[in-house]
């Protein structure tokens, strides 16, 4: 168990520095930011509502319980990575640029699959600490 909770947590970690430093500057709306979705053809508008749905998915992958949430917080994370991949792929960016995204996509597998490992593990734990009767 101590493996897997070991595994969980460096993946989360980075899948939420990941998406944190993705969050904070599109929720503020940053130059940078602003320039980079002007060259991916995008309207400024909608950098605050990805940022504040970075953060929310990132609220539901740290707080305990809630796992159909979680399962929600995972798939709008590739949904966006998925997103931005496409969006330089097709504005023509060098293919250097996607080995980030597939860096990406492993972390967020590597959180996803530890996620599911630790909860098995930990309904597996709790049947065992429980008493039969007979």
């Amino acid at each position: 168990m101590r493996k897997i909770s070991t595994g969980y947590w460096i993946f989360t970690v980075l899948l939420i520095g990941l998406m944190g430093v993705g969050a904070i500057p599109d929720l503020l709306s940053v130059p940078d930011a602003v320039k980079l979705f002007e060259h991916l053809g995008y309207p400024a508008y909608l950098l605050p509502f990805l940022g504040l749905a970075k953060l929310l998915g990132i609220v539901a992958i740290l707080v305990p319980g809630f796992p159909r949430v979680k399962e929600w917080a995972y798939a709008g994370f590739v949904f966006d990575l998925t997103g931005a991949m496409y969006s330089t792929i097709s504005v023509g960016d060098p293919v250097g640029g996607w080995i980030t995204f597939l860096v990406g996509y492993l972390i967020i597998a590597g959180s996803y699959v530890f996620y599911h490992k630790r909860k098995k593990a930990s309904v597996a734990v709790t049947a065992a600490a429980v008493p039969t009767l007979g």
